[in-house]
């Protein structure tokens, strides 16, 4: 059966098709306009293209089929009969808008065009048939400018320029004022610009202005502003939008007309009341585009806010009446908070649209809490209904609404929160500022593991260069601090330690705010809200926790990151990445003579002095999280990364160890490798500096049996081996930890439970899994190292071209932030089959950057995999994501 093309709607038609009312085929628009008219709301009539033939038009070089352009002409007589005029007709012509409409809502990201059909001839013909000569003047204005911006591709400055210059010569102020003649000699300069610019007339062919409309909604997928949209929101490239052609109804037909945008709760608090703004004479362009000041459209909001305007209820209270009526009706139907957008025309309501609101978090949690209670909607589908990711909002303080902001640059906004205080352009800076009392922001070209201690001293982070799954990025989220990487305006001088953003320049100490939910950097300090976790919050996690199968832990590395994660609802240390203990101040020096050391009696000597160290810092962690497993990583990344650089970093190493700064380089020079992430690092480290892993497991059972004997209580350590590719170098390394264990167990006269696995984030790590599981007793992804050793494509310099394999729909979005369930995902589910045909209590879970990604927790529910872990202030998101992947799963 060949599948329909195009769809009429509006209350005479057949809406019986169930592809009619599917957002997949017809978008959000058009399916919610066929479902507003089967349930006898007064909607336009009009008819819907598919998305389907958006696709179909980009993939075969922008044209229509003959086909398509058949079933448009069908649908468009379809039209004319339901509302008895034709379209072009220059006695009473049919006037038509044509609006874009995705399956999900994206506002403001493609075109729209109203009023067309109107041509010199037309124009007249609505003067006659309206009995309003300025209305159907306007109405052409109005068509000319939006059709030449959106068509023809003319600036639509320059009928704003021609519009301000005509009122001021008029002495008008508002548009309102302008006479039927002051439009029309409007029309005649709007006309002038056209053709001074495309060197052609403004096309009077009425059925040569639809299919231009026509394809410029579909192109308008593909413009800049929506691959962004697109990119930034998780949108696959390869939906398209469907197009709306519809009958238009006026707003601008004087005092009994009007049209307003509303919502059927508040959709910033979530307040079950009406909430909205509408004009009096305008069309919707006038109500979004802030030409005209809105009015309010309750009586209670006109009066809370002082305003003199009349309200819609008090100015028009039949049409608001029956509008209330229209609110109560579709919010029941369908059972959530509906954004709609309605005309008045002489007093008769139209509606134009209805989907689904946008909302705040906090307003998204009320609704679904408060809908529960009044038994719209079960505990089930309250779940169901907030995106968790939304739930980054309520994690981190947020900037104050009402507070001006200065904004200097907007960057990438790669970790959630706000942030404010003074401007600090390196690590050690900051860490000493901080250690003062000082907030301050680190400036960074791009960050290093290096950065470390100074990013944790941080309020915030700023980077130049990197994307969203940088370094700066990644350690951002993990530790909970606001970030805006990728700055590109941001231009550091080190040496006059000054800061340019664009024509501003800043020095060291100045002061400056980053909200990592929008990427805006601003100059000086803006007021922050704290967080609120009590109350709807709560309410919903426990029914969410009701409902998940997955356990959620964190990935964390300091008892600040653990205190935080246990109050998010952490159930265990999923990552512990011991890595990042060692870039304190106080054993950097260590670490460094450790690894410059020439033989084996040098680096236990270093070893020896790191040891209580560690052991401080595992005990400090266990103590949070007695009662819970705990996976701890032994050290994993290449040891250039600990090694000096500059020149007094040497000069320090040299004091500290006896041995000329000469020879610390030469040293340093023979452990220069040229590709250090596939070096030497992770188990192989192990393998050849036994004593590095020895001195770790050492560590951790001192710890654990300490904590075990001050409290009663024990968590369960889970060691894990990094970067293992084989069965033999686990089975070495399990060997070596166990030895350790038991030489500790018999010293401190206490045993405790641990297990010994790996981090599974090699391919061949993944293909000989049933192998390896003969010596793991556990499986962490790490997703992370998984996508790069798979994709071939390292994390830290794919920010640079990976957008565009997303706009071209090579990766339907960043593998480094949504797991690319195709190519690593079936690694993932091998692994986990072969392992568990193995051992089939192998204990399986994912600590990569993933384990906080709904889509990849969703992949996760569906391979069975016992537990998600999650930097600290991701882990309500985990918990609810994971809920609704059991819940999809059935």
């Amino acid at each position: 059966m060949t599948l329909k093309t195009v769809y009429v709607f509006g209350v005479d038609a057949d809406h019986s098709d169930p592809r009619q009312k599917d957002k997949t085929v017809t978008g959000g628009k058009g399916a919610n306009l066929a479902e507003m008219a089967s349930i006898g709301l007064p909607v336009p009539p009009g008819f819907t293209i598919t998305t389907e033939e958006c696709v179909t038009y980009l993939r075969d070089g922008a044209d229509f089929s003959d086909g398509l352009r058949s079933a448009v002409s069908t649908a468009l007589t379809h039209v004319e009969g339901t509302v008895g005029k034709r379209f072009g007709d220059a006695g009473d012509p049919l006037l038509v808008s044509v609006r874009s409409g995705a399956r999900v809502s994206m506002p403001g990201m493609m075109d729209t065009v109203l009023n067309l059909g109107l041509n010199d001839a037309t124009v007249e013909g609505l003067a006659a048939s309206s009995g309003d000569a300025r209305f159907a003047w306007d109405s052409y204005r109005r068509f000319i400018q939006m059709y030449s911006d959106v068509v023809l591709g003319i600036d639509h400055g320059l009928f704003e320029e021609a519009l301000e210059i005509a009122k001021e010569d008029k002495g008008f102020y508002n548009d309102t004022e302008m006479s039927s003649e002051d439009w029309q000699a409007l029309v005649g300069e709007y006309k002038g610009i056209v053709q001074q610019e495309l060197g052609k007339p403004f096309p009077q062919d009425v059925h040569e202005q639809l299919w231009g409309a026509i394809r410029a909604v579909f192109d308008s997928w593909d413009s800049d502003r929506a691959k962004v949209y697109r990119r930034l929101n998780d949108i696959p490239a390869d939906w398209g939008t469907a197009v709306n052609v519809q009958a238009m109804v006026f707003g601008n037909m004087g005092e009994t007309s009007a049209t307003g945008v509303a919502f059927t709760r508040d959709p910033a608090t979530g307040t079950r009341a009406y909430y909205g703004e509408y004009l009096i004479n305008a069309q919707g362009e006038d109500v979004v585009a802030g030409i005209r000041t809105p009015q309010y459209l309750t009586k209670a909001a006109r009066e809370a806010a002082g305003a003199k305007p009349l309200s819609m209820e008090e100015a028009l209270p039949q049409a608001y009446a029956e509008l209330a009526r229209v609110f109560d009706l579709l919010e029941l139907h369908y059972k959530d908070m509906q954004d709609i957008e309605f005309t008045v025309e002489r007093g008769k309501l139209w509606m134009l649209q209805t989907r689904s609101g946008k909302r705040t978090a906090k307003a998204a949690l009320k609704m679904a809490v408060d809908m529960v209670a009044e038994g719209l909607i079960d505990e089930r589908e309250a779940v169901r209904r907030v995106d968790p990711m939304a739930l980054d909002q309520l994690l981190h303080p947020t900037l104050d609404p009402k507070a001006e902001r200065n904004v200097l640059t907007t960057g990438l906004p790669a970790s959630p929160g706000a942030a404010a205080g003074k401007i600090v352009l390196d690590a050690d800076t900051a860490e000493q500022w901080a250690g003062r009392g000082e907030k301050v922001i680190l400036v960074r070209v791009e960050t290093s593991p290096e950065d470390i201690h100074g990013m944790h001293a941080a309020q915030g982070i700023l980077t130049a260069r990197g994307g969203m799954t940088s370094h700066a990025a990644v350690v951002a989220r993990g530790m909970g601090r606001p970030c805006v990487s990728g700055a590109g305006q941001v231009s550091i001088d080190r040496n006059t330690r000054t800061l340019r953003i664009g024509t501003t320049e800043l020095k060291e100490g100045d002061a400056i705010t980053l909200d990592g939910a929008t990427g805006q950097v601003m100059l000086g300090i803006v007021p922050t809200v704290e967080p609120e976790l009590a109350g709807d919050f709560g309410t919903l996690m426990v029914w969410a926790d009701g409902l998940r199968r997955m356990k959620v832990r964190t990935n964390a590395e300091t008892p600040e990151d653990c205190r935080m994660a246990r109050q998010f609802g952490a159930e265990g240390i999923g990552l512990c990445r011991t890595e990042h203990m060692f870039f304190e101040a106080s054993r950097i020096s260590l670490v460094r003579q450790m690894i410059l050391a020439e033989d084996e009696v040098g680096r236990r000597r270093a070893l020896d002095k790191l040891l209580p160290e560690q052991r401080a810092d595992f005990t400090a962690i266990f103590e949070v999280m007695a009662g819970l497993p705990c996976t701890i990583r032994l050290l994993d990344p290449p040891l250039h990364e600990f090694l000096p650089h500059a020149d007094e970093d040497f000069a320090e190493l040299a004091d500290a160890t006896g041995l000329g700064v000469d020879h610390l380089k030469r040293r340093a020079g023979e452990l220069h490798e040229f590709n250090p992430m596939l070096g030497h690092r992770g188990c192989r480290l192990g393998i050849t500096y036994p004593e590095i892993y020895e001195m770790q497991a050492r560590a951790i059972f001192e710890a654990v049996c300490a904590v075990k004997q001050s409290t009663g209580e024990a968590p369960l350590p889970e060691i894990m081996i990094p970067l293992v590719a084989t069965k033999r170098e686990l089975a070495i390394l399990k060997a070596l930890v166990d030895k350790t264990a038991e030489a500790v167990f018999a010293e401190v006269g206490t045993r405790v439970d641990y297990l010994v696995g790996t981090m599974i984030e090699l391919p061949r790590a993944a293909l000989m899994a049933g192998e390896i599981a003969e010596e793991g007793a556990f499986f962490s992804f790490g997703t992370n190292d998984l996508t790069q050793t798979t994709l071939g494509v390292s994390r830290d310099d794919a920010a640079r071209f990976l957008s565009v394999y997303v706009d071209k729909g090579i990766f339907p979005r960043d593998p480094f932030v949504s797991l690319d369930v195709d190519g690593v995902g079936q690694l993932v589910e091998l692994a986990a089959e072969r392992g568990r045909a193995t051992r089939p209590d192998i204990k399986l879970g994912i600590c990569g950057e993933h384990g906080g990604d709904p889509a990849s927790i969703a992949f996760c529910e569906s391979v069975g995999l016992d537990y998600v872990s999650a930097s600290p202030y991701r882990v309500p998101i985990a918990r609810l994501a994971a809920a609704q992947a059991a819940l999809k799963k059935g």
